[in-house]
């Protein structure tokens, strides 16, 4: 198959869990601003390629001691800000639009951190790549990121409209799904 048509498949794949949790996101702010939005799908893209090109320059030699963790470290992120959404939405009554549900930098940069975790074994592969092909797969990766995240924020703030704080329990059962969904792949 062709580089570039390895390399967008791939970012589809990748931006998977970043689709869910930027669909979770909108889910939990469904008045969320274009700016807001813009930055979302640029945290996700730009950490999905990141992670590849760190696993790239790491090499094969740490793949056996990192490999084992990435299940366990995505499943504890993830259940823990998805457990928290949960426990939110239980916990508030009465639907709060404004108040304790707005997606903040620091907790952005977390789901984009857990989100790429398992990007960082992809640039394992590309040990056979170059340097420049490398950054093109990783630039590629981006992009589709970025589209199918900015997508599914959108996605996300049209059901949340509808939905009210069961959004946001929604959302938290999301994050718990995908974290136990990359954990027992990982370990099966």
């Amino acid at each position: 198959m062709n580089f570039y048509w390895t390399s967008l498949l791939l970012g589809i794949g990748l931006a998977m869990d970043a689709s869910a949790v930027s669909m979770a996101n909108g889910l939990k702010e469904p008045k969320m601003k274009i700016g807001k939005i813009v930055l979302i799908a640029a945290m996700f893209g730009l950490f999905q390629a990141i992670m590849p090109i760190i696993g790239y320059l790491i090499g094969h030699a740490v793949l056996s001691t990192i490999e084992p963790f990435i299940p366990w470290i995505a499943l504890v992120i993830l259940g823990f800000l998805g457990g928290k959404m949960v426990f939110e939405g239980i916990r508030n009554k009465k639907e709060e639009e404004d108040e304790g549900h707005t997606l903040t930098f620091w907790g952005l940069l977390v789901q984009a951190i857990a989100t790429s975790i398992d990007a960082l074994s992809t640039g394992f592969t590309f040990a056979d790549y170059d340097l420049s092909q490398a950054l093109i797969a990783a630039s590629l990766i981006m992009a589709v990121t970025f589209v199918i995240s900015f997508a599914s924020v959108f996605i996300g703030k049209k059901f949340g409209d509808k939905l009210g704080r069961k959004a946001v329990i929604l959302g938290g059962l999301i994050l718990i799904g995908i974290g136990l969904e990359i954990f027992l792949t990982g370990i099966l």
